[in-house]
């Protein structure tokens, strides 16, 4: 599946949770809060990679990494889409800045 049909299913769970919010609570929520629930998933992720590595009791600890990354990847594609952020494209410039910064980096330590 490509980045664009990603970011479509992203934002087609969004609407739902536009509905979903609207109806129980009487609000939608801003990028201020997707940023705040994202911030959220990105603590429960660091909390997995924490039991990954031992630090952490927790069950199913695999499941739960997928399931996480997934959930800091909703967030990504639809923050972006919000603020209109061809994502690809911007990916593919910011790894090809970086390719070239490191490339620079090891040639001037003699690698």
């Amino acid at each position: 599946m490509d980045l664009q049909s990603l970011q479509q299913r992203a934002l087609d769970i969004r609407d739902k949770y536009d509905k979903l919010n609207t109806d129980k609570r009487g609000v939608i929520w801003n990028e201020q809060q997707i940023m705040a629930g994202f911030v959220g998933d990105v603590g429960d992720l660091s909390k997995v990679i924490m039991a990954k590595h031992g630090l952490r009791d927790m069950d199913d600890v695999d499941s739960k990494l997928a399931h996480e990354l997934s959930d800091c990847l909703w967030s990504i594609l639809v923050i972006a889409a919000k603020y209109e952020v061809d994502l690809a494209k911007e990916f593919m410039e910011t790894m090809d800045e970086l390719d070239i910064r490191i490339g620079r980096e090891l040639k001037s330590s003699g690698r």
